[in-house]
């Protein structure tokens, strides 16, 4: 039984198919560039939040001093790094985002490597300055009370000047204060952390590791409560680029 012959392929089927690989894999290498660029910027960002904040505390700044350190850190890094990658310069704000549909999921993880990798860069070259720890009158409920309320807080605040602002210079400023007043008020009593990133650096290099769990899920928790309350209120959003 004779086979019926295969029709000739068109000279051009082979480079039209190399030729939509190549584009797929061009596609792909761009969205990791743009990841890299947002993680870069996350990781930028943290450090000199830390390497400013926690270095006005290596400098013997008095505490109303480290509470506007802090904050100008946080607006300036968001000034400048915000239209690449938000700018979070923390992970309780990045894993609030994600559960309100402002960050996609697949940059959760980028974003808090960078960030943790940023903290404990600034903390190694302060040589562990500026560790969060409860003040020695404040029992771990109490802590835990003001650590998921200030986070809370914040982040709170975060969500109200996304909403009702047009400019990120608006923004930068509002958190950057809301950052400077927390800290200044709540400092004294548990290093008012509001940031998993900025204590975990300090704490690593300095020897006080074993309170970053009690920071990260204090933090963590005020951060996801607010974002539940904005669920609430304006519903999830479509995560955006």
């Amino acid at each position: 039984m004779l086979c019926a012959e295969r029709p000739p392929s068109s000279p051009f089927s082979y480079d039209l198919t190399q030729y939509s690989q190549f584009k797929r894999h061009l596609i792909l290498s761009r969205s990791h560039l743009h990841m890299l660029k947002r993680a870069f910027a996350e990781f930028i960002g943290t450090w000199f939040m830390v390497g400013v904040g926690c270095g006005s505390i290596a400098m013997g700044a008095p505490g109303w001093l480290i509470s506007i350190s802090f904050g100008l850190a946080v607006t300036l890094a968001i000034l400048a790094l915000q239209p690449i990658s938000g700018a979070h310069i923390n992970p309780a704000v990045s894993i609030a985002f994600m559960r309100s549909g402002h960050l996609e999921k697949e940059a959760l993880a980028p974003y808090i490597a960078a960030q943790l990798a940023g903290a404990l860069t600034a903390a190694w070259m302060l040589g562990g300055v500026g560790e969060t720890q409860l003040a020695n009158n404040v029992s771990m409920l109490q802590g835990t009370a003001v650590e998921i309320f200030i986070t809370f807080s914040l982040m709170a605040s975060i969500y109200w000047i996304v909403v009702k602002s047009e400019t990120h210079v608006s923004i930068a400023f509002f958190v950057g204060g809301a950052v400077g007043i927390l800290a200044y008020f709540f400092g004294p009593m548990t290093g008012a952390s509001m940031n998993p990133a900025r204590t975990f650096g300090p704490n690593i290099v300095g020897g006080f590791a074993t309170s970053i769990p009690f920071y990260s899920l204090t933090t963590v928790a005020g951060a996801l409560l607010a974002a539940e309350v904005y669920i609430r209120i304006y519903g999830k959003k479509q995560p955006q680029d």
